[in-house]
């Protein structure tokens, strides 16, 4: 099975605080990864690393094969990007969006038209005339995803995807998530929303105070941990537990 996402040995510092400690893990073709982990784990700082928005302290990313940092326009061009923040350029109506985000990727503009009218069907999508600078962040949230679906990047990352989603534009990004990935493209998602990731995720990565902590199928995490549910892993690897937060409740 080829991988196209190879992770070696990634570290970030910012200054004298590291935030991700030598961390290394894989991801095959056709497989969705979700990386899983508390607020201030390391997730969004090693998104970044990954699509090149940060340059890492120390370490490899090879994305289709290539080297990140030696290559960073030819990965660019294999991958595509949804951050938990969606920032686009506001002045631009949704569809003027849509063409830049196709013209720079070099689309055909009758395949690019096609995948707009399928997606924007897909997502309830009927605002592309109005301002971006307007637009919910619902709305940005979907304009985002079209503009990196249209393109069925082999390699897609996604910060949070489905927050500011309605639940049948939720649903369906999780279907087509999983039909990408039948198409052999690698997902790999972070989410705060631990019943997505154990109804989607072929392998989890646990990351805590920067540290992978745990790595697997829901199976091989389970059998490890003797508990259940993703839920109950979670937080016994990340040093809660039920009576603890029980009696947090209790206190209030």
């Amino acid at each position: 099975m080829t991988q196209l996402v190879k992770v070696s040995n990634l570290k970030k510092n910012f200054g004298t605080f590291t935030a991700v400690k030598s961390i290394s893990f894989n991801i095959n073709s056709g497989e969705i990864y979700g990386f899983l982990g508390p607020n201030g784990a390391g997730k969004t700082t090693t998104i970044k690393m990954l699509t090149g928005i940060l340059v890492p302290t120390s370490g490899k990313i090879e994305i289709c094969g290539l080297d990140l940092l030696t290559h960073p326009l030819e990965v660019k061009s294999q991958i595509g990007v949804v951050p938990d923040e969606p920032k686009l350029y506001e002045n631009l109506t949704g569809q003027e969006f849509l063409e830049f985000v196709g013209s720079v990727f070099l689309m055909d503009k009758d395949e690019m038209k096609k995948r707009i009218e399928e997606l924007c069907d897909a997502f309830e999508i009927n605002f592309l005339e109005k301002f971006i600078g307007d637009y919910s962040h619902g709305m940005k949230q979907k304009l985002m995803l079209t503009s990196v679906l249209m393109r069925k990047p082999k390699v897609i990352f996604l910060d949070e995807a489905t927050v500011g989603l309605d639940a049948k534009s939720a649903k369906i990004l999780k279907m087509l998530l999983k039909k990408y990935a039948n198409e052999g493209s690698s997902i790999f998602m972070t989410t705060h929303v631990l019943e997505i990731a154990e109804k989607m995720c072929d392998r989890i990565g646990i990351i805590n105070a920067g540290e992978i902590i745990a790595e697997g199928t829901l199976s091989d995490l389970r059998n490890e941990s003797g508990k259940q549910s993703l839920e109950d892993i979670f937080l016994q690897l990340t040093g809660s537990t039920d009576e603890e937060v029980k009696e947090i409740i209790q206190n209030l």
